[in-house]
């Protein structure tokens, strides 16, 4: 009996697992294995939310005029040339649908988000992964892995999962050295927690080239993940070609009144910015000084290498962190299975995580210790 099949590319698809998000058995639960923002969403954003709710009934205005205009307003961009979807992802997917076919490549970092992967093999195109330098990505591995089947590059900056990121002139060099018919796309999620002089979202350079996409979103620093907003800023005819092939109302009534508001509210945004910047370095110091590496970042997480010695692996951090309440991200789907990710979280969250981390590893070392003069005394015996 026949049935029908997916494309073959569709087949070689991972599917994109979350992070879990619960400890079964702990008293009290702290998730911080998703990137969300420990100071929820603005509350006018709350505000805007509920007094959507007797016209849910309605379809949105369908192009998200609205929201693309309060956007255009808060960083000075011309609305014509924004694109509102679900999450940024819609907006990937959607370069991913519009430039890329079977034949076609498309090229991202050792490291990079899973979701590129998935967009260029769901539109039935090759991903191909360049090599990253000490878990930063590399623009001369980048540009050469540019061929000419090449249609799309995707950079994340900052990163997810490392948290490392790009210097402006980097990504500027980058932009200026593709082949004028390949789209790179410069996916600035976590772009508001950066504040390091020497990094740009990628405004600039959307404005000053024809083949250079940006993407954000409103799930991270604004806290408004579970209602999926994103949008995308490029040139007229990139943004022209996604509208054609653009769900109808794919942004929400309500998403759309809440990331308005959001973006109104600027003391919520600084709130969010001071945290990070307090937590983010506190978090790298305190688990650096418990012997563990943490990879550089600029996000609102850290990405934890933990030993390969047995009783003192990621995986066996994980469950020990879990059995504590204590959610955070295994991320061996990326190709570091040595590693944990770990959202920068309320100070409750940091300071628990860093005292279990910290039991952790004295259990650890004390179970090797253990093992060591066991082995010793096996040996002594063996040469009694």
């Amino acid at each position: 009996m026949t049935k029908p099949v997916p494309r073959p590319s569709v087949l070689a698809i991972d599917a994109y697992v979350p992070g879990k998000s619960a400890a079964p058995g702990a008293a009290r639960v702290f998730k911080l294995s998703a990137n969300e923002t420990p100071l929820g969403p603005s509350p006018r954003a709350i505000e805007a939310l509920r007094g959507m709710a007797d016209h849910i009934a309605l379809y949105p205005e369908g192009s998200s005029r609205a929201l693309r205009e309060a956007i255009g307003a808060r960083y000075g961009l011309n609305p014509e040339r924004i694109i509102a979807g679900a999450g940024s992802d819609d907006i990937l997917e959607l370069l991913a649908l519009a430039y890329v076919g079977p034949g076609d490549e498309g090229v991202y970092s050792q490291y990079g988000f899973l979701e590129y992967r998935i967009v260029i093999l769901a539109a039935g195109g090759t991903p191909i992964a360049a090599p990253e330098r000490n878990y930063t990505a590399d623009v001369d591995a980048l540009l050469g892995c540019v061929s000419e089947r090449t249609k799309i590059v995707f950079l994340a900056n900052p990163n997810n999962p490392t948290g490392t990121f790009l210097p402006a002139g980097e990504v500027a060099r980058l932009a200026r050295s593709l082949p004028s018919h390949v789209l790179l796309v410069l996916d600035a999620a976590y772009a508001e927690y950066v504040v390091r002089d020497d990094y740009e979202a990628g405004i600039a350079l959307v404005d000053a080239h024809e083949n250079v996409v940006i993407t954000r979103t409103f799930s991270k620093i604004f806290g408004l993940a579970g209602l999926r907003v994103g949008w995308g800023y490029g040139p007229a005819h990139v943004i022209a070609a996604l509208n054609r092939i653009r769900s109808p109302f794919n942004v929400s009534s309500v998403g759309s009144a809440a990331a308005i508001a959001a973006l109104s509210d600027r003391a919520h945004l600084d709130a969010a910015i001071a945290h990070n910047a307090r937590w983010l370095p506190w978090l790298t110091r305190e688990i650096t000084a418990l012997g563990l590496d943490v990879l550089p970042s600029v996000a609102n997480f850290v990405a934890i290498r933990f030993p390969e010695t047995p009783g003192s692996t990621a995986a066996d951090a994980d469950h020990f962190l879990t059995s504590r309440g204590l959610v955070l991200r295994a991320i061996g789907a990326y190709g570091m299975p040595e590693f944990l990710r770990l959202t920068v979280g309320a100070q409750e969250a940091n300071e628990r995580v860093v005292e279990a981390l910290a039991e952790f590893m004295r259990s650890a070392r004390s179970r090797q210790g253990a093992q060591a003069d066991a082995q010793a005394d096996a040996q002594a015996d063996a040469h009694g």
